[in-house]
């Protein structure tokens, strides 16, 4: 059973080209490390600085050790000026219980 990360993100007005792009960029190099299945990538039509990415990954500890890996990259380095707030994070399982 695979979890679904969800990823909240909030940019500065103005900066929404920039910071889909690097968003963009986080994903493209997600590809590269393991346990990472898929992901897709949200901008709200209401509010196109607001960006959700939601990524599919084998398990939560996947999903941990890269966010540890990541954190330092040039490419979080580059996004984080832009952030109107510490992007949120949610971890996810479906249920199916019904």
């Amino acid at each position: 059973m695979s979890i679904t990360v969800v990823w909240d993100t909030w940019l500065r007005p103005g900066t929404e080209a920039e910071g889909l792009q690097l968003t963009h960029q986080i994903w493209s190099d997600m590809k590269a490390f393991d346990g990472f299945l898929s992901h897709q990538v949200l901008v709200d039509q209401d509010a196109p600085q607001h960006i959700l990415a939601i990524a599919k990954w084998r398990t939560r500890e996947d999903a941990d050790k890269v966010r540890e890996k990541y954190k330092g990259s040039e490419t979080i380095r580059k996004l984080t000026p832009l952030l109107a707030r510490p992007r949120d994070r949610w971890i996810t399982l479906e249920d199916n219980s019904q």
